[in-house]
This record gives C-alpha cells, sequence and structure tokens, in this order.
C-alpha cells in the first residue's frame, strides 16, 4: 500500500454469515491496519468440489460488508489466485482459520502466514443442516455404480446413504450381501418408511417396476440408465413421479459438472455460431465382459451418455432416429445412432467389447469445438477456427468421480421440488425418448452389421505376382 499500512488479507467462502465468522475478521483487522478479504466465486466453490454452499455471491459479499471490520472486499476466482493477490496488494500478513493449520505455509516464501483460531461451537455447516432437511437414500443394486455412488455421497452434505439391497435374479428385491453397517430391507415395504429417496442400479428389464413401486410409496428416484425399454412405460413414470411431486431424475453425473454447465452457456452464446453437427463416441474394453447377458450390451449400458450432447445442445425432437448395431451372437458389442434435425445432424457411436477414440466435436458455422477424449469428463476443450493459432483452450477441474455435482443437484430438489420443474419436462422428455429408442431396438427397428471379418474388394482373392515385388511395384 502506498501510506505503507500494514496489509492482512484472508480468504473464505463465507457462507451463511454468522459469528465465528464476524470474530476470525475481527482477529485478522487486529493483525494489521488495512484488512481486504477475498470471497470465493460460485463458479470457483463448484470447480473445486465445494457443493453445498447456500447463498449466492452478492448474498455473501453483504454478509461479510455488515462486519465492518473489512477494508475491501476481493473475489477469489481461480487457483492460485492468492499469490498473485498478495504481489498485487502488497499483502504483510495472510491469516486464515487454524483449521487450515499448515495447508498455506507455502504463502510463507512471500508473506507472514497467521493461522487464527476459530470461534467453537458455531460453523456454516451445522446451520445448513438447520436449513436443509437430510434426505435418506436406500440403494437399490450391488455393482461398481453403487460402491462410487455411496463413495462420493461422504463429499456431499445433506443427503446420505443408509440403506442398502440387491435385486435377484427374477427382480425381486433381497438382502444386500456387502452392505456393511446399512440397513438392509428386503422390500419396498420396508424401504419406504427408512428413507426419502431410493437409487436404482439394476439391470434394464427390472428398472421400470422398481422405479414405478418406489413412486407409488412416494420415494424420490434416481436412477442409473435408461428409465425403461418402452415409451409408454417411461410416461407412465413421467405422469406418476409429476402427479405426486415427487423427482425422477436418471443418474447421469455429466449433466451437472462444471465442463458441461459452461459448455452449453458457451454453445448459447454462439461462439462458433450455428449448431451443425455433434459427432461423440464412448467405448470400453472392460477386463471382463459377460456376453451371456444382453442387457451389459453397448445400447443398454451406453446409450443415455452417448446422446447427452445431441439432446442437451441439438433438442429432444430430431426428425428421424436411425440405429446401425453390430453384435457378437444377441450381444450388442457396437451401436451407431444417427439423429437428424430440420438444421443439424448428430451422431453417437457407443461400443462395448470395441474400442475407438472418445472424443466429441461440436461443428458450427463459425468455429468449432473439441473435446478430446474421454469427452464425458469435460475438464478440457477447444475452441477452434480457421486460424488455429486463435485456438481457445478451456480448463474445467473436476473433483473426485463427479457424481457429487450430480447428488448435490439431486438432494436439493429433493428439499424443494417445486425448483425441479424448470428442468422436469426436458429431463422425462429426454427418459422418453431413449425408452423409445430402446423399445425400437429390441422390436428390430435398426440395421444390423454383418459379423464377417471386412475384406478388399468385396471378398475377391488378392494374388500376387512376383514380378511386381521383383519391379517394386508391390
Amino acid at each position: 500500500m502506498a501510506d505503507k499500512k500494514k496489509v492482512v488479507i484472508t480468504y473464505g467462502t463465507f457462507d451463511l454469515f454468522h459469528r465465528g465468522h464476524q470474530a476470525l475478521l475481527e482477529r485478522a483487522k487486529a493483525l494489521g491496519d488495512y484488512l481486504i478479504v477475498g470471497i470465493t466465486s460460485d463458479g470457483f466453490d463448484r470447480a473445486r468440489g465445494k457443493l453445498n454452499v447456500k447463498q449466492p455471491l452478492y448474498d455473501r459479499i453483504k454478509g461479510v460488508e455488515s462486519c465492518g471490520a473489512v477494508d475491501q472486499i476481493i473475489i477469489e476466482e481461480f487457483k492460485g489466485q492468492k499469490i498473485d493477490d498478495i504481489h498485487k496488494y502488497g499483502v504483510d500478513i495472510f491469516a486464515i482459520g487454524s483449521d487450515w493449520e499448515g495447508r498455506f505455509d507455502y504463502l510463507k516464501d512471500y508473506c507472514e502466514v497467521v493461522y487464527l483460531p476459530r470461534t467453537k461451537g458455531v460453523s456454516s455447516t451445522a446451520l445448513r443442516h438447520g436449513i436443509t432437511r437430510e434426505v435418506n437414500l436406500c440403494c437399490i443394486g450391488e455393482n461398481y455404480m453403487v460402491d462410487r455412488l455411496i463413495s462420493e455421497t461422504r463429499y456431499v452434505s445433506g443427503i446420505d446413504v443408509t440403506a442398502q439391497c440387491a435385486v435377484d435374479e427374477t427382480g425381486t428385491i433381497v438382502k444386500a450381501k456387502d452392505a456393511g453397517l446399512l440397513t438392509t430391507p428386503t422390500s419396498m415395504d420396508e424401504i419406504a418408511p427408512l428413507v426419502d429417496a431410493v437409487y436404482v442400479s439394476t439391470s434394464a428389464p427390472f428398472r421400470y417396476q422398481i422405479i414405478k413401486d418406489a413412486l407409488t410409496h412416494g420415494l424420490h428416484v434416481l436412477y442409473q440408465g435408461a428409465i425403461a425399454l418402452k415409451r409408454e412405460q417411461a410416461q407412465e413414470l413421467s405422469t406418476l413421479a409429476k402427479q405426486n411431486h415427487l423427482i425422477l431424475m436418471e443418474s447421469l453425473p455429466v449433466r451437472w459438472y462444471p465442463g458441461f454447465q459452461r459448455l452449453r452457456l458457451l454453445l448459447q452464446s454462439g461462439v462458433i455460431g450455428e449448431i451443425k453437427d455433434i459427432d461423440a463416441s464412448f467405448s470400453q474394453v472392460p477386463d471382463f465382459l459377460d456376453m451371456t447377458n444382453i442387457y451389459e450390451g453397448s445400447l443398454y449400458t451406453m446409450l443415455t451418455r452417448g446422446l447427452l450432447p445431441a439432446y442437451a445442445f441439438l433438442g429432444i425432437e430430431p426428425a428421424s432416429a436411425n440405429l446401425f448395431c453390430g453384435f457378437e451372437d444377441d450381444f450388442c458389442t457396437w451401436a451407431k445412432c444417427n439423429l437428424v434435425y430440420e438444421n443439424a445432424t448428430a451422431t453417437c457411436k457407443v461400443g462395448r467389447g470395441v474400442k475407438t477414440e472418445g472424443d466429441m466435436t461440436i461443428t458450427g458455422t463459425n468455429g468449432y469445438i473439441y473435446i478430446p477424449a474421454p469427452w464425458w469428463r469435460l475438464e478440457y476443450f477447444e475452441i477452434r477456427g480457421e486460424d488455429l493459432r486463435d485456438t481457445k483452450k478451456h480448463f474445467y477441474e473436476l473433483v473426485g468421480e463427479g457424481h457429487r455435482y450430480m447428488l448435490n443437484a439431486f438432494s436439493e430438489y429433493c428439499n424443494a421440488p417445486e425448483r425441479f420443474t424448470v428442468v422436469e419436462d426436458r429431463l422425462h422428455d429426454e427418459s422418453i425418448m431413449l425408452a423409445g429408442l430402446l423399445e425400437d431396438f429390441e422390436s428390430g427397428k435398426r440395421t444390423n452389421l454383418s459379423n464377417d471379418a471386412a475384406r478388399f474388394g468385396g471378398g475377391e482373392t488378392v494374388v500376387i505376382k512376383q514380378e511386381e515385388v521383383d519391379t517394386g511395384i508391390i
């Protein structure tokens, strides 16, 4: 500072400003003459996985301003900004709560670092729990997707997995074998009194009936994969959820990622002009693939994720949708879905037991966007034009497995179902369209690819003559 005052800086989210925040800022101000407070932006909080913030940035700024001890407020928008701010504002002391002890010692190369004691008995987390009721969740299924979701709930306040059950080969709910300390109900009648919502991760043929039973019992539903195998069934579930004011949402984490949300906004702003084509691929060659179970095939397990970009950016009502499928016996290893809209096209390619580059290209009239594999993590993408020297690179950090962004949205919607109406129709319409595509697939409305090996020139024998080798022609 030009007047040689001792400058102190501190940072925080300052959600639901309380007396603990007040005391911390007063202690920080007492260390010097001029106190600068950096408040995290909404986007930065989401990017670093802090998903339980209840107040928007404007309200949090007002809370800090009410303290009376702050001389200047700045916004923290990116990782690494603290060092820039220390240089920019001539900071003498960096102060932070003692619960961060040691985490900011690297700043000692730039200024003095002081860890301040926290006020006991008060926290933003506790206040949030007073505002938002905890959503108790039962997981129906035993697989790696359930394990991943349970792990991610530990990072989201407002939702807690309290029960788990399995489903046998007939689609009947049975006791979970590996539920640990969780309650293990064996019917929807037992599940309903214990929880507010269920997560359904079962084989495709059983999903419709289990979701219907959960909705009938007054439970919110988060489900993995296509909602049903028939249009009529999907429409029925949508109507049932709306009539009972219940949340019915597919577990598709990428929809809620910071990178995906930003990509949608950029496309809406016309950054590449009018979208003309979307080409996305998603494939796996797992260590073990049970090809005796047709419901582990590419269409049943991957189509919802593969079609998300087309539905999200071009709409859910293409003029036509055509399926091209490859099989090993009855197991669909490869599928390509071509969507034709009035002014654009989209291609989704999915494979299990077949491998391709898992990238995505969005073509526009003024440029294109390229997302490298795996596009579904959307941590990085490029906006490109005619001159590649003008390429704009975008980075968005994805925390953990990504489920926490979706779980945070699901928890908030369960607590305030009226907010879900903003996205409800679109999500339900997507689920109905997807169920319709699977119904077409099962009814034979598709083009089946031969599983014969590709051959040169339509299969004629290729004869190589010795003189062609001698003369270097071959």
